[in-house]
C-alpha cells in the first residue's frame, strides 16, 4: 500500500519535534500535526519554558532582597503576574521561531489540525476551520503530552483553585498561596512563588516532598523552604478544599486542621493528553496509571505506532521526551541505536535546584550491599562563600572499594549544570581518583567534585 507519509507525528512539544526532524534527516515523508497555533506544546507555552521564566525572575527578586542592606528594594504591593514574566512573549516568540525554521528547512509538512484515528493507518485531521483531511502513514508517533490530574475534592476553578496548567494566569502576585502535592511541580512553584514574597504552605499525603531523590537532597529543600518563611505539612490528608466565597481558599485536613490562603495550587500529578484521539480506533489503550504503555524503543502495543514524552509518563523530563522522540523515529525506520542511556539527568528547577543522575544512595545499597559515599556542602567552596550559595550540597555515591562512581547528586543553584559533569563521568568510567588527580577552576562550584572524591578516598578500607 501507498502511504502518504513515512511518518506522521501527533504533537510538536519536545518529543514531537525531535521525532520529525530525525526522521526527515533521514530523508522521509514527514508530516507534523499540532492541535494549538503555535508549535511546541505545553513544555514552550504552559509549562518548562514559562515556570522557568518565572523562576528566573523570582531568583533576581529573592538575591535582591537577601542583599537589602546593599541597597532598598522591594516589590509594588499590586504587581501583576504579568510583570513578572514581562520577558516571556519575547521568549516564547523567539523559541517559536527557532522551531518553525527547523520545521521548514527539513522539509516537515505541519499540519494545524486537530487529529482522530479512524484505523491503524489513518488519521483525520480537522482544521480550526471546519475542513477534514485523511492522512496515511506507515507509522505514527504519539507525542501529545499531558493535561493535569484532577485530584478528588478539590473544585479547581481556575480563579481561585489552580492547577498546574493555569497557575501562570494569577493576575496578581498572591500574598498566601496553599500547594496541594509534594512532588516535581509542586516543590517547583511552592518554592518559586515564595522567592517572590508570597507565604506559601505545602500539604502532601507522604513524609517529605520529592521522595524519589535521597533525603538528604530533600531535607535541605524543606529546610531552605522553611527558613524563608514556607510550610510544609507531610503525612497529611486533605478532607475538604473550598472557597469561601469572600477572600479564602479554605483547606480542611483530616485532622481538623484548617488552612486559609489567598490561592491554592492543586498539583496532583499529570495523565496522557489522548483526549480525541480515539487511540481505540488503533487498537490502543491506556494503561492503569492513565498513560500509554511502550517498549524501551517507544513502541506501543501496536507495533507500527509509538508514543514519546509526558504521555508515557516518567520521568516526564523535556530532555528526556527529546531522546524518546529521536529514538521512536529510528526504531520506526530501522535505523540502528544502542540502548537507551541509564544516566539521564534528573533537574528539579525548585529554588534552590536539586539534580541526580545515576543510582541514588537508596538504589546504590540495594545493588551493591555497601557503597561509600562523599560529600561537599557549598559553604566550603570559596564560590558558595562568594555567590552566597552556602545552602548547597554536592553528593557522590561510590562501590564499597571507592573506586567506581555510581551516581552524583546535588542540591543548590547551578545543580542542573554541575550535575553534567557527573554524566559524563558515568558515561565515560571516570573513577574517583580522576576528580581527585584532574584540576577545576578556583574558584568555581564544580571543585565541590573534588573535594567529595577527596571525603571517599579517606574512606577507603
Amino acid at each position: 500500500m501507498a502511504y502518504d507519509y513515512d511518518i506522521v507525528v501527533i504533537g510538536s512539544g519536545p518529543a514531537g519535534q525531535k521525532a520529525a526532524v530525525q526522521g526527515a534527516k533521514a530523508g522521509k515523508r514527514i508530516a507534523l500535526i499540532e492541535s494549538n497555533r503555535y508549535i511546541g506544546g505545553h513544555c514552550v507555552h504552559k509549562g518548562t519554558i514559562p515556570s522557568k521564566t518565572l523562576r528566573e525572575n523570582a531568583l533576581r527578586v529573592s538575591n535582591l532582597r537577601r542583599f537589602s542592606g546593599m541597597y532598598s528594594f522591594s516589590l509594588s504591593e499590586d504587581i501583576t503576574m504579568g510583570s513578572l514574566v514581562s520577558n516571556l512573549d519575547n521568549v516564547i516568540k523567539s523559541h517559536d521561531q527557532y522551531i518553525q525554521r527547523q520545521m521548514s528547512r527539513n522539509d516537515i509538512d505541519f499540519l494545524h489540525g486537530r487529529a482522530r484515528f479512524l484505523d491503524p493507518h489513518t488519521l483525520e485531521v480537522r482544521s480550526p476551520g471546519g475542513e477534514r483531511a485523511n492522512l496515511t502513514s506507515e507509522h505514527f508517533i504519539i507525542a501529545t503530552g499531558s493535561y493535569p490530574r484532577k485530584a478528588d475534592g478539590v473544585p479547581v476553578d481556575h480563579e481561585h483553585i489552580y492547577d498546574s496548567d493555569s497557575i501562570l494566569s494569577v493576575n496578581y502576585l498572591p500574598d498566601s498561596l496553599t500547594v496541594l502535592g509534594g512532588g516535581v511541580i509542586a516543590s517547583e512553584y511552592a518554592s518559586i512563588f515564595q522567592a517572590l514574597g508570597t507565604r506559601v504552605t505545602m500539604i502532601d499525603r507522604y513524609p517529605r516532598p520529592l521522595g524519589f531523590l535521597d533525603s538528604d537532597l530533600t531535607d535541605r529543600f524543606v529546610k531552605d523552604f522553611e527558613e524563608h518563611g514556607g510550610r510544609w505539612i507531610g503525612d497529611a490528608r486533605v478532607a475538604r478544599v473550598e472557597w469561601d466565597g469572600v477572600s479564602s481558599v479554605v483547606t480542611e485536613l483530616d485532622n481538623g486542621e484548617v488552612v486559609r490562603s489567598d490561592k491554592l495550587l492543586a498539583a496532583a500529578g499529570r495523565i496522557a493528553n489522548v483526549k480525541g484521539l480515539d487511540i481505540g480506533n488503533a487498537g490502543l489503550e491506556l494503561n492503569e496509571a492513565g498513560v500509554l504503555s511502550v517498549d524501551g524503543h517507544c513502541r506501543t502495543a501496536v507495533s507500527h505506532i509509538f508514543a514519546a514524552g509526558d504521555v508515557i509518563g516518567p520521568p516526564s523530563l523535556a530532555s528526556a521526551s527529546m531522546e524518546q522522540g529521536r529514538r521512536a523515529s529510528c526504531t520506526a525506520l530501522d535505523i540502528e541505536l544502542s540502548s537507551m542511556t541509564d544516566t539521564l539527568p534528573m533537574g528539579i528547577y525548585a529554588i534552590p535546584e536539586m539534580s541526580s543522575v545515576g543510582l541514588s544512595e537508596k538504589a546504590a545499597l540495594e545493588a551493591h550491599g555497601s557503597v561509600l559515599v562523599g560529600r561537599a556542602m557549598f559553604e566550603e567552596i570559596a564560590r558558595g562563600e562568594i555567590s552566597s550559595i552556602q545552602n548547597g550540597m554536592l553528593k557522590i555515591v561510590s562501590d564499597s572499594s571507592g573506586e567506581k562512581l555510581l551516581g552524583v547528586h546535588i542540591v543548590g543553584e547551578g545543580a542542573t549544570e554541575l550535575i553534567h559533569i557527573g554524566q559524563m563521568g558515568l558515561i565515560y568510567g571516570a573513577t574517583i581518583d580522576s576528580f581527585v588527580e584532574n584540576i577545576f577552576n578556583f574558584p568555581t562550584l564544580a571543585e565541590a567534585y573534588r573535594v567529595a572524591a577527596l571525603k571517599i578516598v579517606g574512606q577507603r578500607p
